[in-house]
């Protein structure tokens, strides 16, 4: 497999073209590129950072398009699950360009491939930053007993509340990039794409989105409770109500990432109904 097997574009509507139907034939491992792709296409090419994306493809004469990657700087390249030959051909595309990488997320051991192939022929050094494992629902359920309160569809009154969380979630996951607290939380409300535990009195004490719809499928995120209010269930409640509330609306999977370093969200979302669909990883690059 050589490096030129990987056609390049920073033209969405090109990447779109050639990757579509290679990227829903397996949409639950496919997640990330799909709903970014979407915002991007929606919300403009400098959603997540002032540089543009870069897209590709791994064609295949005789089997067509094996694999596909997304960069969105300063954020980590998206790769697709492949063998090590595509992420090492890849590798060398991206190091002969002079394409600078923060790291590589994806499937483990496609993140692994082509975190290997980087450092040999970079020099770069690398490291595991954050494992993950990627969860559909499958049987649906509340937590039990559940907390006491309910779940709302967050509006425009929440905004101050969301932003202030959002930025405590990404601080919380060590995310410094991507789009302001202010932008994002407007674009969630103006969809409905947030909702609030509250307790009986009505303060809000979490909150979990959900991407929109794409291929048929939405994924949970971000879900986040403060520090001082966790251990009350408040978690659980609201991503089972948004899980809920996708499948009645007809969404056909319902998706979730977790960091595997955490035990009691892995817990929690197998408690309501979530399965294990595949490990992902996020490498660093850099000292």
């Amino acid at each position: 497999m050589r490096p030129d097997d990987w056609q390049l574009t920073h033209d969405p509507d090109e990447f779109t073209a050639r990757a579509a139907g290679f990227l829903r034939s397996r949409p639950a491992l496919h997640t990330v590129p799909l709903t970014v792709l979407d915002a991007l296409r929606g919300r403009g090419l400098h959603l997540y950072g002032e540089e543009a994306p870069l897209f590709g493809v791994l064609r295949d004469p005789e089997h067509g398009i094996r694999a596909a990657f997304l960069h969105t700087p300063p954020f980590p390249l998206h790769l697709t699950p492949i063998g090590p030959d595509g992420a090492e051909a890849l590798a060398a595309r991206l190091a002969e360009a002079g394409h600078p990488l923060a790291g590589v997320s994806g499937e483990r051991g496609a993140a692994a491939a082509f975190s290997a192939a980087w450092r040999r022929l970079t020099g770069t050094p690398a490291r595991i930053e954050r494992r993950q494992r990627l969860y559909e629902l499958a049987e649906p359920s509340a937590p039990q007993p559940p907390p006491a309160g309910r779940a709302r569809v967050a509006g425009p009154a929440d905004r101050d509340q969301l932003m202030r969380w959002y930025d405590e979630f990404k601080d919380a996951v060590g995310q410094s990039a991507g789009q302001g607290a202010g932008p994002w939380a407007d674009a969630r409300v103006a969809r409905g794409g947030l909702t609030l535990w509250e307790t009986p009195d009505g303060t809000p004490v979490s909150m979990a989105g959900a991407t929109p719809e794409t291929a048929g499928q939405v994924r949970v995120a971000p879900v986040y409770t403060p520090a001082h209010l966790r251990g009350h269930g408040y978690a659980g409640a609201v991503t089972a109500e948004v899980g809920r509330a996708a499948v009645a609306a007809g969404v056909a999977r319902v998706l979730l990432f977790t960091d595997l370093a955490n035990p009691t969200s892995n817990g929690l979302y197998q408690r309501i109904g979530y399965r294990g669909v595949a490990d992902f990883a996020v490498w660093a690059f850099g000292d």
